[in-house]
């Protein structure tokens, strides 16, 4: 067994280092552009006046780092090579995920709005795993090239984590003599609207309430008739790109969709894996950066003469989360390994509770860490002239989206007590009387 990092691995790190310092840090530092990184942060990227929505400088800015670093063979790393990817393993975007939340708020990775030169794009490989070949034929190229942007419409305003509780609807209809779908209902949190080309809705065509099946991933044009966002939801973390969108009499042609009809949940589940092992990751890397800001001020800063290092009310704190960082880190590459020696489908049936306790676990972990440093910080690191406010208002979303950890943990209690996968079936009630006759 051997826990140390691939000496490729190492090195393609070292790399990712050397660019940020030649292309993305001069690039923060141009024009002002660090206005988007310091105590102005909120404020310079949020367009208050038009639904809070992120203004266009900053977008073009975040695409500009994007731009230099798919030049550069770093945005597409975990592609399939065949899509022009580097066919990047989970473990190891794990690890450079890590790495690069632990350098702390830059243009190099600034995931308040999911960008970093490493990209996460689920919807490659949903579109790989579960598109038919006409379905593949069709948008593969456009999704690979940027020119189909999708937004994600699962949850919707009365059902979050009970997806399969949706009242969207989708209903065979005939328009013109064109076999289609009528798709009604309403979605919230459709992230990345003010800029999609399409979005998935998965809406109900057949089945009951609760049932996994009957479910459909449909591919909508964002701007079909009879789609409207009906407001921008402001949040906790500013700027904001999260409507709520309705579907009235919205119509779309019959093979307007991607997987096969009724079995549309199988891609919600792989986006949400993808999304949760490469959010642990980098919730583990803020944690850290947390962790090692709080241990370098505790060192320099001397109130009473003295290191404020030197009080174990300021060492304890910081112990446990660095033991906890360091146990989660093991468990984290380990699930990713994990998922990379098991067809990808697979994940869900088998280790889905291992990807969900680090999701939640990590998610709860930054959060603890980025509150530390405030405190280890003082009136400073209250303030945005540090970034663990930032920090937390980000992290705090990941305890909820992408399931919340009450929905995770549920999972995990699934697998443990055998209610679903691997262990489902083992623990059989004993139908004899209990006690003695």
């Amino acid at each position: 067994m051997d826990f140390a990092l691939p000496a490729d691995l190492v090195a393609y790190l070292a790399e990712l280092d050397a660019f940020i310092e030649a292309e993305i840090r001069p690039m923060e530092q141009a024009d002002d552009n660090i206005r988007f990184f310091d105590h102005r942060r909120e404020h310079a990227r949020t367009d208050w006046d038009n639904h809070g929505l992120p203004r266009p400088e900053w977008e073009a800015l975040l695409g500009q780092a994007r731009e230099a670093a798919d030049r550069a063979g770093h945005l597409r790393f975990a592609w399939p090579e065949e899509y022009g990817g580097r066919g990047g393993s989970n473990l190891w975007l794990a690890v450079i995920r890590e790495h690069l939340a632990a350098k702390g708020l830059g243009l190099h990775n600034d995931l308040q709005n999911e960008h970093s030169i490493v990209g996460n794009n689920p919807f490659v490989m949903m579109l790989k795993e579960f598109a038919t070949p006409d379905q593949f034929a069709r948008d593969g190229a456009a999704v690979r090239d940027g020119s189909m942007r999708t937004a994600f419409g699962l949850t919707e305003p009365e059902h979050g984590s009970d997806a399969t509780f949706m009242e969207t609807r989708g209903v065979p209809e005939v328009r013109d003599g064109v076999p289609g779908w009528r798709i009604d209902g309403e979605k919230m949190w459709t992230t990345g609207m003010h800029v999609a080309t399409h979005v998935l809705v998965f809406a109900r065509t057949s089945g009951a309430d609760g049932d996994a099946s009957g479910i459909t991933c449909f591919v909508v044009p964002a701007n079909a008739p009879g789609v409207r966002i009906e407001e921008w939801l402001w949040t906790f973390n500013m700027p904001t790109d999260h409507p709520r969108v309705s579907f009235t009499n919205v119509w779309v042609p019959e093979d307007s969709y991607w997987g096969e009809v009724g079995r549309g949940l199988g891609l919600g589940q792989s986006f949400v894996h993808q999304n949760r092992i490469r959010q642990a990751a980098s919730s583990l890397g803020a944690t850290v950066y947390c962790i090692e800001e709080s241990v370098k001020y505790a060192r320099a800063r001397k109130p009473f003469g003295k290191p404020l290092s030197d009080n174990q009310a300021i060492q304890w704190p910081l112990v446990e989360l660095a033991t906890q960082a360091e146990m989660l880190r093991l468990l984290i590459r380990k699930t990713a390994w994990e998922m990379d020696n098991m067809p990808h489908k697979q994940v869900e049936r088998t280790i889905s509770d291992k990807v969900s306790m680090c999701n939640y676990w990590a998610n709860r972990l930054v959060c603890e860490a980025a509150d530390r440093a405030m405190q280890v910080h003082g009136g400073i690191g209250y303030s945005r002239h540090k970034p663990f406010e930032h920090i937390y208002r980000h992290h705090r979303r990941y305890r909820i989206t992408e399931g919340a950890e009450e929905i995770q943990m549920r999972k995990v209690a699934a697998f443990l007590f055998g209610y679903m996968g691997p262990r489902k079936g083992q623990f059989i009630p004993d139908a004899s009387p209990a006690g003695p006759a």
